[in-house]
């Protein structure tokens, strides 16, 4: 094996190791929840193309943007769809997640005339119903986390510093369009919020208000919460107080990145530093018999 092609290896390894690495910490495409109609099309009916038309349409324009509605052609019966990628993400996270999501109704709604799907980094939506562009505070999905044991909280002083963690998320300029990434903190408290692009900035500002209230009621003693309307979603979650690091409890309501101690990264730079050894010794041996102080074979 030449020097060019083991490094060309050895790189690839790398990327491979650190991107597997960052997928399994971070689980952008986790599952939060899915919802089916009750009326199913046929198999093989007309109605099932205009779904595979959005959806196909959908998957492809995942690869470059993070919002997009489509409506099937007039000539088919009518069927819309959207989705909504997390805007703060890379549209390769997109292109993962809402092929993720439409590989994942076959099995939780199979032939459903209408289905929604929301995974960590996005959500996707089809039906025969016209939602585009309507408001949507319905509540569909919500969680509450407590903290650990000892686990450095101030409880005294996370409702405050929660409540205007959140109340940043309500008061964030208005943007010039829809999907609104929002953050915001507090102390020890971070939040975040995300609307979907179908919505005014007027109209996101409200949904987010209503998820908001949502979590100072139904959240009110816990150290982290996540409410899921029909048009947007809040979050909070509190860090360690005495450490500054995520907290790490329930891991499945943190939209953030979150440490799972050292070791992982220990191993990960083991290997790394491996990789780097075996090429130093394959570029010292590769030198040393260019220059014939080792008779070649």
């Amino acid at each position: 094996m030449s020097v060019r092609n083991f490094f060309l290896i050895s790189l690839f390894l790398i990327i491979s190791i650190c991107t597997l690495h960052a997928k399994a910490d971070e689980d952008f495409n986790g599952f939060v929840y899915a919802g089916c109609s009750q009326p199913h099309y046929d198999p093989g009916s007309s109605y099932e193309s205009s779904v595979n038309s959005v959806l196909t349409s959908l998957s492809n324009a995942a690869s470059y943007t993070t919002y997009t509605n489509i409506t099937a052609p007039s000539t088919t019966p009518f069927v819309c769809g959207l989705f909504q990628c997390r805007s703060d993400l890379p549209v390769s996270f997109c292109e993962s997640c809402i092929h993720d999501a439409i590989s994942r109704l076959s099995t939780l709604c199979p032939s459903a005339t209408g289905a929604a799907v929301q995974l960590r980094a996005c959500f996707l939506k089809y039906g025969n119903d016209s939602f585009l562009g309507k408001p949507d505070n319905t509540v569909l999905y919500k969680t509450c986390g407590t903290p650990e044991p000892n686990g450095g909280y101030n409880d005294a002083e996370l409702p405050g510093m929660r409540d205007a963690a959140l109340g940043a998320l309500v008061a964030a300029a208005a943007p010039p369009s829809g999907g609104a990434y929002r953050i915001g903190g507090s102390g020890y408290v971070q939040a975040m919020s995300q609307c979907v692009g179908d919505l005014s900035a007027n109209e996101c500002t409200d949904c987010v208000r209503v998820a908001v209230e949502q979590l100072k009621t139904e959240c009110s003693l816990a150290s982290a919460g996540q409410v899921y309307l029909g048009k947007c979603y809040a979050r909070f979650w509190a860090t360690n107080s005495n450490s500054n690091s995520a907290s790490t409890y329930p891991p499945s309501i943190f939209p953030y990145h979150t440490s799972h101690g050292g070791e992982s990264g220990k191993k990960l730079a083991i290997i790394i530093g491996v990789f780097i050894a075996l090429a130093i010794v394959i570029v010292a041996c590769s030198f040393i018999r260019r220059n014939g102080l080792v008779p070649g074979k």
